[in-house]
C-alpha cells in the first residue's frame, strides 16, 4: 500500500451498476446497514455519505438528521444520478450531491459532523488514505463511520462447490481491481494506521434464509455473475470463461431453490474520532 495516492490508482468498482446489482443495493436501509451509526445522529447533524450508491441509505440518514444536511458523494455523475432519483422519489430536500474521489476530497477541513462510508473501503487501492481524507473533513468532535463486508467469512448451506468457486473468483477479480474483499476484519488496523482515535468496533450480519429473502439473494447473484461488471472483468482478465460463469449462475439458482438454504454476510464496523 503506497503512502501517496496517484490518479492512475483510481478505484475500480468491482460490481458496477448493472440492474442486477442495483436491485440488491436498493434493499439497503439505514436500519439494516447503518444501525451502528444511528445512535450518534441527531436533528441538525451534517453528514458526508461517501459512495452513496442508489441513495436508499442516504435518504434514510437525511430523514434522521433533518434539518441537518447530507452531502452524497459518488465518483461519477451517472452514479450520482441514481441517488438524485431516490432523493427526489423520497422527497428529501436536505440532500446535496457532489462528484468526488474519497482518496482526494475537494472539500474543506473540519466540515462535517459525520463522515460515513458503507461498502466502500473494500474497493479502494488505499483504504488508509481514504480514512485519512475522511478524518480530515470531519470536525474534531465528529465521527468517522465505516462498514464493510468480509467475503472470506461468508457462510452458506447447502455446501455447494459452485459457491466455493464463485467466492474464489470474486476474490481474484476484486484483488485484480486493486481492492480487498476481506475488508471487514481489517477496519480496525486501517483506522489505527490512519491515525484515528477512540475507535469503537462492532460487527453485524445480513442473513438470507427465509424463502423470499433466499430467492431474492440467490437470483440476484445468479444474474450478477453473468451480466455485471464482475462478469465482464472476469472474462477480460482471463479468470473465467462464459461456461464457468454459467456454472456459477446455476449454482446460485440451485442454492436459492433449496429449502435448507442459508447465507450469512458478516460486516466489520468502526466508529472513530478523527485524527488530531
Amino acid at each position: 500500500m503506497s503512502d501517496q495516492y496517484h490518479p492512475s490508482d483510481s478505484p475500480v468498482y468491482t460490481h458496477g451498476h448493472h440492474e442486477s446489482v442495483l436491485r440488491s443495493h436498493r434493499w439497503r436501509t439505514a436500519a439494516n446497514s447503518a444501525a451502528y451509526l444511528l445512535p450518534r445522529l441527531r436533528p441538525g447533524t451534517s453528514v458526508l455519505d461517501i459512495g452513496c450508491g442508489p441513495g436508499t441509505i442516504t435518504a434514510d440518514l437525511a430523514e434522521v438528521v433533518a434539518p441537518g444536511r447530507v452531502l452524497a458523494l459518488e465518483p461519477t455523475e451517472a452514479g450520482l444520478d441514481l441517488a438524485r432519483a431516490e432523493a427526489e422519489r423520497r422527497g428529501a430536500p436536505n440532500v446535496d450531491f457532489i462528484v468526488g474521489d474519497v482518496l482526494g476530497l475537494d472539500l474543506a477541513d473540519d466540515r462535517f459532523d459525520v463522515v460515513h462510508a458503507h461498502q466502500v473501503l473494500q474497493h479502494l487501492p488505499d483504504p488508509v488514505g481514504a480514512l485519512r481524507e475522511m478524518s480530515r473533513v470531519c470536525r474534531p468532535e465528529g465521527v468517522v463511520a465505516v462498514r464493510d463486508a468480509d467475503y472470506a467469512a461468508f457462510a452458506w448451506f447447502p455446501l455447494l462447490p459452485g459457491l466455493d468457486d464463485w467466492l474464489s473468483l470474486y476474490h481474484q477479480v476484486a484483488r485484480a481491481n486493486g481492492g480487498e474483499p476481506d475488508a471487514g476484519r481489517r477496519l480496525l488496523a486501517w483506522a489505527r494506521e490512519a491515525g484515528l482515535s477512540d475507535i469503537r468496533t462492532s460487527a453485524s450480519i445480513w442473513c438470507y434464509a427465509a424463502e423470499p429473502d433466499r430467492r431474492w439473494w440467490g437470483e440476484s447473484w445468479a444474474a450478477r455473475v453473468l451480466e455485471s461488471d464482475l462478469a465482464r472483468a472476469a472474462l477480460a482478465k482471463g479468470l473465467a470463461t462464459p461456461d464457468d460463469l454459467q456454472s456459477l449462475s446455476q449454482a446460485w439458482l440451485d442454492w436459492s431453490r433449496s429449502e435448507d438454504g442459508w447465507f450469512t454476510v458478516p460486516h466489520g464496523e468502526i466508529l472513530a474520532a478523527p485524527a488530531s
